[in-house]
């Protein structure tokens, strides 16, 4: 039998009656359930909280304890299996509170005198093996159902079947016992967030938004909005754009800022960092970054329009895998990895061809200055300055260094994220090891006169273990990614997506949006499959037999979703109003037409194997 998949959420398997040992009526209202250990200090230190809620909602609360023994710790599992004996003969509960506080921490002779109270040591030998064996049996089930569920710590509560994020010891844990409104918003944001899909429909969210405001009678009120400027004044000097430009030049730098943390992590330590796994997703990237601007010059060699080749290059990373997740088990998890490797390389591609095709004049005053201002960066990470604000400030300097100097002030966003300092591997084992010491000798000290609680040298230096655990490139990507995919982008496209529904867009501008349909719909899924084909033919790349040929053509036709980039560039390349306008309705037809078709085309494929 495979092993179960954790569900990270929920419980699994629910409660059964007959089989879990719980306290309090099977038909409450609320269950709570806690994975713990014997031989775990915080599970022991929880036992007192239960009993307080216990108290606190008396029968409308059922408990169920499962176990979920310490890694590697023998005696752990010992007590465990001793406490599921003594079930066997209706007294866990006994066993099992004798075990959480006979002592301060979990001992040998804890162990004897459970076993010595409940005259475990007295059984007839035939009768004791097969007693044992059970035991272990049911610990064991309880440890894999917390491999399901996707425990990692012990404790771990579930409160009716949902695992519980929060504090245990503070007011937050009676009010998700409760359910009370704070609490379910709280938890159904988290949901969403966690939800991969959530990233993309919020982006389609707010594009619908954008385009109805703007086909509504507020549409000129919504429009005005972003033109109007805003800016700041330091000494005679000021310095104002309109909010649109804030939004574009600005918010958007933080998007790729994130672009750029995710390409140095991919390079460095992910699926880039092996020269042949990343051989595959590259060259599908600049097939499907190459072969999409040639169709759309093929189309339009010449004019005014000729500049927007960059439009169709782009591909939006938040709806193709948006998409490929909601397809579950139909899509291998291999074809996920190669086609989110590809859109990041693709992301490389769009930034240097916006730094370098769509800027405005240069001013090398300026663009000295940023020279300089990446030199203090390099010098910064040289000698391993692991605070992140030098490394921002140093970043909003840049950002107005090349905004000024003429260079599409997004660039900054990368150009940080190439300094922002990562560290070797840490030694894991080791700073547990040592976070461990600490935590053990604060809880010993917890029952000191006047002493309330960890004390400040215990405190920085567990700062200090979690700071060597996580690399300031790392921390800074757990903490802007969320930001970048659910503030940054919505607001992007509230701003950008907005266009009138009306025939005269269209009207003149069909070799335009043509252009632009070829090179998404179309330019997108056989350069990408092409090229990914002659490398795997030349021996450059290999293809993962968990996906198929078919597939990677699937993997191309999602790609097709321009959006987000595919609008900035728009942007950038057509500074007329109605050009721009045409340019978005192309777009969004494009990105319709690829997420549809290829949706369909991954569904009929299945779960097919390689070729």
């Amino acid at each position: 039998m495979s092993p179960a998949v954790p569900s990270l959420n929920r419980l699994t398997p629910a409660v059964d009656p007959n089989r879990d040992h719980g306290l309090g009526p099977v038909d409450a209202g609320i269950t709570l359930v806690e994975y713990g250990s014997y031989a775990c200090p915080y599970c022991r230190a929880a036992n007192e909280r239960i009993a307080e809620v216990r108290d606190e909602f008396g029968d409308r609360l059922r408990y169920v304890f499962r176990h979920r023994p310490l890694p590697g710790v023998d005696i752990a599992r010992r007590a465990a299996v001793l406490a599921e004996r003594a079930g066997q003969r209706g007294r866990f509960w006994d066993a099992h509170v004798t075990l959480m506080t006979r002592s301060p921490t979990l001992t040998e002779d804890d162990l004897r005198a459970v076993a010595s109270e409940l005259n475990l040591d007295d059984d007839p030998v035939p009768a004791a093996p097969a007693e044992a064996a059970r035991a272990r049996e049911r610990v064991e089930e309880d440890d894999a159902s917390a491999h399901a569920s996707g425990v990692r710590l012990t404790p771990t509560f579930f409160i009716n079947g949902r695992k519980y994020d929060g504090l245990w010891d503070s007011h937050d844990f009676s009010e998700a016992l409760l359910g009370s409104l704070g609490h379910r918003v709280r938890t159904a944001a988290l949901d969403f967030a966690r939800w991969a899909p959530a990233a993309g429909l919020l982006l389609l969210f707010a594009t619908i938004v954008a385009v109805l405001l703007t086909n509504s009678p507020f549409g000129e009120a919504f429009q005005a909005f972003w033109r109007q400027t805003l800016g700041f004044q330091v000494g005679n000097s000021t310095f104002r754009l309109p909010l649109l430009r804030w939004v574009n030049d600005g918010l958007l730098t933080v998007f790729f800022l994130v672009v750029g943390l995710e390409i140095k992590r991919e390079f460095s330590t992910g699926h880039l960092s092996n020269r042949r796994a990343a051989a595959l997703p590259v060259a599908a990237a600049l097939g499907g970054v190459l072969i999409p601007a040639l169709l759309y010059r093929l189309v339009l060699p010449s004019g005014p329009w000729a500049h927007g080749w960059g439009v169709p290059m782009a591909t939006d990373t938040a709806f193709a895998v948006a998409l490929i997740v909601m397809l579950g088990r139909r899509v291998p998890v291999e074809l996920r990895i190669f086609l989110t490797a590809a859109t990041i390389v693709d992301d490389i591609a769009a930034i240097l061809v916006v730094a370098i095709f769509y800027s405005e004049a240069l001013h090398p005053g300026f663009l000295l200055a940023a020279v300089g201002i990446v030199g203090l960066l390099a010098v910064f990470n040289r000698a391993r300055v692991y605070r992140v604000t030098p490394y921002l400030v140093l970043g909003v300097l840049l950002w107005m260094a090349i905004f000024l100097g003429g260079l599409h002030a997004t660039l900054a966003g990368v150009l940080l994220a190439l300094f922002i300092p990562t560290r070797d591997p840490a030694n894991a084992r080791a700073l547990m090891a040592q976070a461990n010491a600490i935590l053990v000798a604060e809880a010993r000290r917890s029952e000191e006169v006047l002493h309330l609680g960890p004390s400040a040298p215990a405190m920085e230096a567990l700062d200090a273990v979690h700071g060597r655990l996580e690399s300031p490139a790392d921390r800074l990507l757990r903490t802007m990614s969320l930001r970048s995919n659910y503030v940054v982008l919505p607001i992007f496209a509230l701003a950008n997506a907005g266009v009138v529904l009306s025939a005269s867009v269209v009207e003149g501008h069909e070799r335009l949006m043509l252009a632009i349909v070829m090179g998404l719909v179309v330019g997108k899924p056989l350069g990408m499959t092409v090229a990914s084909a002659l490398a795997v033919r030349l021996g450059f790349a290999t293809k993962s037999a968990r996906y198929s040929w078919s597939q990677v053509l699937g993997a191309g036709l999602l790609s097709g979703i321009g959006f987000t980039m595919s609008l900035f560039i728009a942007g950038e390349a057509f500074p007329r109003a109605s050009d721009f306008a045409a340019a978005k309705i192309a777009v969004f037809a494009s990105s319709a037409l690829a997420a549809l078709v290829g949706t369909v085309w991954l569904w009929r494929a299945g779960r097919a194997g390689g070729e």
